[in-house]
Formats: C-alpha cells, structure tokens, sequence
C-alpha cells in the first residue's frame, strides 16, 4: 500500500519516542495539530527495518536543519552587514 502525504509542522510541533506497549516502541510526530506515530513493523527482522529508518530519517532531518541554518546565517550576498556604510 502507498501513502503519500505532505505537510507542514506548526508553530508546537515536535517529535517525541514512546512505548505504546512494553513491546511496541514508536516514533510519535506531532505536526500540530496532525499527529503521526512510526510503529514497529509485525515481521520478523521490523525491528531491524525500524532501526534502519530511524537512523536515516535522524541523518536527513540533521542534514535539512543545517541547510536552512546556513541559508538563514548567511543572508544574500548583496546584504550590508548592521552599521556598514556603502
């Protein structure tokens, strides 16, 4: 089965791991007001599968904060630093 979905987070969004039983531990996204939880997948070998996505989506998510921090750190190239004269 396919799912696509996009979204946006809102202002209180947030992520957050949790056990929805001793043996079910998920990924919970609070999109805000959307919510989203990552389960342990029923197979033999899902824990490993969920081990490997978690790992990814960790990796991905750092790479896309540091994108947008340097593009907002940086500013355009043609931008006065605060108290420059031209």
């Amino acid at each position: 089965m396919a799912f696509n979905v996009t979204c946006t987070p809102g202002q209180n969004a947030s992520a957050a791991y949790m056990q929805i039983t001793s043996e079910i531990p998920a990924l919970v996204i609070y999109l805000d007001p959307v919510n989203m939880a990552v389960q342990l997948p029923p197979f033999p070998g899902g824990d490993q599968v969920l081990v490997r996505f978690c790992r990814e989506l960790a990796r991905e998510a750092a790479k896309l904060a540091d994108a947008l921090e340097s593009h907002q750190a940086a500013g355009p190239r043609h931008m006065l630093a605060d108290g420059e004269d031209l």
